[in-house]
């Protein structure tokens, strides 16, 4: 029964996919034509228009270049530069923790390995097994804090960069596409935030 089922679904399907109605294809094919005729002459236009006017010549407020230095000298600087200014106490947030995790790790770590090196003794060479492996894990959750605090200040730099390259992009609520002449004639898209 559930092969005669999927039979069923699969013809609907392809009768659905190949269905054509004349009367659509006909007013297709004769609105295409007159689009394509206003389309060329659309951009004739356009083009004498761009040929005509000098256009002046785009030059960034903020230079990426300088964004990154200023990141790389002092991790927020080129966010500051970027007049990204809520930017920053998250870098330091982010930083400041993460510095503080690596001094409380290395500090816990040099604790328990000095209890280890000291439980070590001529009878028992090994030491506490405990000791070690508390040592371990605080010196892997120390470095493992040195990555994180790498990727913020990475990311700190990655984020001046793009910012200044984004800097004079226009983030105006209203955008507007499409092309110049006839708009009832051409597609108009309006997006309104």
């Amino acid at each position: 029964m559930q092969l005669q089922d999927a039979f069923f679904v699969f013809i609907i399907l392809l009768t659905v996919l190949f269905y054509k109605e004349p009367l659509a294809q006909d007013f297709v094919r004769e609105n295409v034509s007159f689009k394509k005729l206003e389309l060329i002459t659309l951009a004739l236009k356009d083009s004498i228009k761009a040929n005509d006017s000098t256009d002046k010549e785009f030059r960034m407020t903020k230079s990426p270049t300088m964004a990154i230095l200023y990141s790389l000298a002092l991790p927020g600087a080129g966010q500051f530069y970027n007049k990204s200014y809520w930017k920053i106490p998250v870098i330091w947030a982010f930083g400041g923790y993460f510095i503080y995790e690596i001094v409380r790790n290395n500090n816990k770590y040099l604790d328990y390995r000095e209890a280890f090196v000291s439980s070590q003794t001529i009878y028992g060479p090994y030491g506490d097994t405990r000791m070690k492996a508390l040592r371990d894990f605080y010196r892997d959750q120390r470095d493992q804090f040195y990555l994180y605090a790498g990727l913020v200040y990475l990311i700190n730099v990655v984020d001046a960069y793009v910012d200044a390259h984004l800097f004079d992009f226009d983030v105006s609520d209203k955008m507007k596409l499409g092309m110049s002449g006839n708009p009832g004639k051409l597609v108009n898209l309006n997006i309104n935030f």
